[in-house]
């Protein structure tokens, strides 16, 4: 039990899953932040990208409603070179992750360090309420409306600032790369005609648009079972993987029948093909991360509704409030520009980005222009194979940058 427990602490509900350059952190606004995050001593670059030989450098980003986020800039590769005159990519993490998903695995199997290698002006996000992007112009992680947000504002909000702050960084156009979670906010915002003006193409990673098909038994048991929201109703706006009031829910769900929590990685995402078990010590020392219980409210109520829609209040007057209407608006991936270049990479095991689902988003996109569209399936991935699998460098980051380099 002891160890079916350390997995669930670590890896349940992952939906969806510097020094060397530059000491001090550069914002994009100058007030003063009341929530502080990690310095940079313990910042990703000190502990992630510079240790293994690479140049990088720790920015900060100021959101519209307050989030200051970090973000690490990896200029070029080991083999140097100069700033300024590569194509900018933007990685963004799934649910429950930060930046180091993109450097949890050896310097030639992480995609951050691979994209550097390969010629590429790499920037790594972290989103708010993580770790590394705690921080905050007037409000602090103890008080209730900093935990007030869903996937909704990071769409609107941490995306866009994320996306001026490269662009005008390096004056050009960016291409993205999302896993999980990342992918659905990207099409949300895609689907508004937003940043697409600034953006070369995008990469989508176990894409998650539709979820009400999951397979996974405990995505789906949390969800119909309402656990976010009992969560909420206890007052616990932040939802820490890590904390006890998480972990005695997390038993409960593993006492049900059908729930199986000694392989719970395998239960929740699919069977990973491609995973070394020493990546998970290494999951262990940086994941999981927190979100707020509202978002994972939100991602439930996807589930139970099949739909893509804004946070439900369900209560009309407050959707009124919020929206203008009593029920809130649907997202319309259809909507996002039919030329943008996107590479959509899914795998057959995914239980979480299920085949099913990716099929509905594919039928929603099926008038996109057949030229700007490419879909790669692996039958035997899972939903962590495509951040940590050994050979995902050969299977995916390979062909994905063939895909960026055309356009």
């Amino acid at each position: 039990m002891a160890n079916s427990l350390t997995f669930i602490i670590t890896f349940v509900l992952v939906l969806l899953c510097s020094y060397a350059l530059a000491n001090q952190p550069r914002f994009s606004g100058n007030e003063t932040v009341v929530a502080a995050a990690a310095s940079n001593a313990d910042g990703i670059c000190n502990l992630m990208v510079v240790s293994r030989g690479y140049p990088c450098e720790e920015h900060k980003v100021r959101t519209k409603d307050g989030f200051v986020l970090s973000i690490q800039r990896i200029p070029f590769g080991r083999a140097g070179g100069r700033k300024g005159n590569r194509v900018p990519v933007l990685l963004q993490h799934g649910l429950l992750m930060d930046g180091i998903t993109w450097l949890l695995s050896p310097p030639d199997q992480s995609l951050a360090l691979v994209l550097a290698d390969n010629g590429f002006d790499v920037w790594i996000v972290s989103s708010r309420g993580t770790k590394y992007s705690r921080g905050h112009m007037y409000l602090k992680p103890e008080d209730e409306a900093y935990w007030d947000w869903t996937w909704d504002e990071l769409a609107a909000n941490d995306l866009p600032a994320t996306f001026r702050y490269v662009h005008d960084q390096t004056r050009q156009k960016l291409h993205y790369v999302g896993h999980s979670l990342g992918t659905l906010i990207a099409m949300a915002a895609f689907s508004k005609g937003e940043l697409v003006s600034m953006l070369r193409s995008a990469a989508l990673l176990s894409p998650v648009a539709y979820v009400g098909q999951i397979t996974s038994p405990l995505g789906r048991t949390a969800a119909e079972t309402f656990i976010a929201e009992g969560l909420k109703w206890l007052g616990l706006h932040e939802f820490n993987p890590k904390g006890d009031t998480v972990t005695k829910f997390l038993k409960k769900i593993c006492a049900r029948p059908g729930i199986d929590c000694t392989n719970l990685l395998n239960s929740f995402t699919g069977k990973n093909c491609c995973l070394k078990p020493s990546i998970v010590d290494v999951f262990l020392d940086h994941e999981p991360q927190p979100s707020s219980t509202k978002n994972m409210m939100h991602i439930a109520q996807m589930i139970r509704d099949g739909t893509i829609r804004m946070y439900d209040y369900k209560d009309a007057g407050k959707n009124r409030r919020r929206y203008g209407h009593p029920t809130p608006p649907a997202y319309n991936i259809a909507n996002i520009p039919k030329n943008v270049p996107l590479f959509l990479s899914h795998g057959g095991a995914d239980s979480l980005s299920d085949v099913n689902d990716v099929k509905h988003l594919l039928r929603t996109l099926q008038h996109h222009d057949r030229d700007k569209i490419v879909v790669q399936f692996i039958k035997t991935y899972a939903h962590a194979d495509f951040v940590m699998g050994t050979n995902a460098r050969q299977v995916v980051y390979e062909p994905l940058m063939a895909f960026f380099k055309q356009h």
